[in-house]
């Protein structure tokens, strides 16, 4: 981060903005606990990159953008990883005289002279962003396998396999198990990990990272330490150690370069020992935009009209997983003003918002969503979040808040959205109450992003095409891309003629394709009509079939045409659409 002088300094010359308008950002900033500079690229008044450029020029030094580059490990290692992360400085290339440098304030003598010293190298210097910094400093652990950790531990233990109890009590409370645990969460955070699983086996213990979506076995461990890695885990969760023949749920924190993270814990007893799966949450990650979330703009017009409305209900459905509960907090993150009440009810608190009262439910104090939805009630809230609808005290209080002049945010496991009604019903809430309630309901799936560094364009087969006509039914892509407003040089092509993408596979992706991912979705907007089909019971297909006469978008054709828009792969669609 740049000097508060140096900021303001750039900000007057360069980007032009009067000393008013900067402190009024400063106090904006300070109330929302960000500095300037972090909150003046968050809300998009300056660039990163805009900002670092200036700076490079106004020192005379190149700006380099090195994100996605290969940077060879022994180069990089040249500056140890402590004093990387302490000073901000990464080295990425190397000649027999001098070294290639990126940092972010060219004007550290200290740090260059340091390095001048350290390795009898002449620094070149160049200017960089910090999430480039970030980025490439990840790369001092690209490869847990190599884990200089995980290597000395194999070591230690691979040939030792007739270690008797009290030898394995003694390795579960030395250094090398809380070594590689924390080696373990640490590249787990690295690669981009939703899910951590240990596994037992009869062998050994695999560890294996749920990646976009996908999973994927990162290591293999000796069987030795599998009751050394559950014990340590147990003690981290506050579990009982002893317990092994019933299933288990913990949750804890950790601190990991200045960013919180909380892991939620579950422990299942298999047949060869206790399997741990861990859930990553990222405390105090900020909520995206619909449109970073993936909302085709026609869409997102939809789900912002129905949050104006003062009260009713908007229901996100999907399986586990599917991102719900990311979708409610960028819809919160746009209600959130100092001027509404806003409460929620969730099991676990996955986001913590400045300006929400949220709460945890704990089921063994009696304080369930339905309980909890009731007390809230008593607190003068205008908007309520419950996180789940599981049954049917929690949906009649949540549909009488509904009613009572509240806007109500939840989820539901239903495959879609029109699905999602009947569900309702069944849960004997009167017909009529559902109808009128419910504003809208969003169905949605994640799919994986083409990697960006490897994307290719390519036609349709014959078998492909016949496939994807099948299941658009009478509809054409043309038709997709023309409702939904898009404008697209290929709608006058036809279908076989149309360009396509995928990604090949390169060292950024991991060999896969993909990198990242965003969401589908399926919107249904409750009107007078449909409030009609539901008093008359209409069944899940009924109330389908009127809502894509009228318009809606189903998930595979939400997919279809983000696939064309060359953001995903029609694979990906398939996978996660007609599985």
């Amino acid at each position: 981060m740049l000097t508060k002088s140096l900021l303001e300094n750039i900000l007057k010359n360069y980007f032009k903005l009067d000393e008013t308008i900067i402190k009024q950002y400063s106090l904006t900033a300070k109330e929302r606990k960000m500095s300037l500079e972090e909150y003046l690229i968050v809300e998009n008044i300056i660039t990163e990159d805009g900002l670092y450029k200036f700076l490079a020029e106004n020192f005379q030094n190149e700006y380099i953008e090195l994100k996605g580059n290969d940077i060879n490990l022994d180069i990089l290692n040249i500056i140890p990883e402590e004093f990387a992360h302490e000073h901000q400085v990464v080295a990425f290339k190397k000649t027999e005289d001098e070294l290639d440098v990126a940092m972010l304030d060219p004007n550290d003598i200290q740090t260059i002279e340091f390095l001048r010293r350290k390795t009898g190298l002449s620094p070149k210097v160049y200017v960089t962003t910090p999430s480039t910094i970030k980025e490439v400093l990840q790369k001092y652990h690209a490869n847990i396998e190599n884990d200089e950790v995980i290597m000395q531990l194999n070591d230690e233990l691979g040939t030792n396999n007739t270690t008797d109890k009290k030898d394995l009590k003694k390795i579960a409370e030395e250094l090398p198990i809380i070594n590689i645990v924390n080696s373990i969460l640490e590249h787990a955070v690295l690669e981009g990990a939703s899910d951590i699983h240990i596994e037992p086996t009869e062998k050994e213990v695999a560890v294996r990272y749920r990646i976009d979506g996908i999973l994927k076995q990162v290591m293999s461990l000796p069987k030795l330490v599998q009751n050394g890695i559950m014990a340590r885990i147990k003690i981290l969760s506050q579990l009982k150690i002893d317990e092994h023949m019933l299933p288990q749920d913990g949750r804890f924190k950790i601190k990991l370069s200045d960013e919180k993270l909380s892991f939620r814990v579950s422990v299942v007893p298999v047949y060869d020992g206790e399997k741990i799966v861990m859930r990553l949450l990222h405390e105090g990650q900020r909520a995206l935009s619909l449109e970073n979330l993936g909302f085709l703009p026609k869409i997102q017009l939809l789900v912002e009209e129905s949050i104006k409305k003062p009260h009713g209900m908007i229901l996100v459905t999907g399986p586990t997983g599917s991102g719900k509960t990311t979708t409610l907090y960028s819809i919160l993150g746009m209600l959130n003003k100092p001027s509404v009440n806003i409460c929620t009810i969730e099991d676990p608190i996955e986001y913590h918002v400045a300006g929400i009262n949220q709460s945890q439910i704990n089921p063994k104090a009696g304080f369930s969503f339905a309980s909890g939805l009731r007390a809230f009630l008593r607190q003068d809230p205008d908007i309520i979040m419950v996180g789940e609808i599981r049954d049917q005290e929690t949906a009649e209080v949540a549909i009488h808040a509904a009613m009572t002049g509240h806007l109500v945010l939840s989820t539901l496991h239903t495959n879609d959205a029109p699905t999602t009604l009947p569900r309702l019903v069944d849960m004997d809430i009167p017909p009529f109450l559902v109808g009128f309630t419910t504003n809208i309901i969003i169905a949605q799936r994640l799919v994986r992003k083409i990697c960006k560094n490897c994307k290719k364009p390519y036609t349709l087969s014959v078998e492909e095409i016949k496939e994807i006509e099948k299941m658009l039914h009478k509809k054409t892509i043309k038709d997709l891309l023309v409702d939904q407003d898009i404008k697209d040089d290929e709608t006058q092509k036809k279908i076989s003629e149309m360009t396509f993408f995928r990604g090949e596979g390169c060292n950024k992706c991991g060999t896969t394709g993909y990198k990242g991912r965003m969401g589908i979705y399926e919107v249904l907007v409750v009107t007078d009509e449909l409030t009609r089909l539901i008093n008359e019971r209409a069944t899940a297909q009924d109330i389908k079939d009127f809502a894509e006469s009228h318009g809606m978008v189903n998930l595979f054709e939400n997919g279809i045409i983000q696939a064309k828009l060359g953001t995903t792969t029609l694979e990906e669609v398939l996978r996660v659409t007609k599985e």
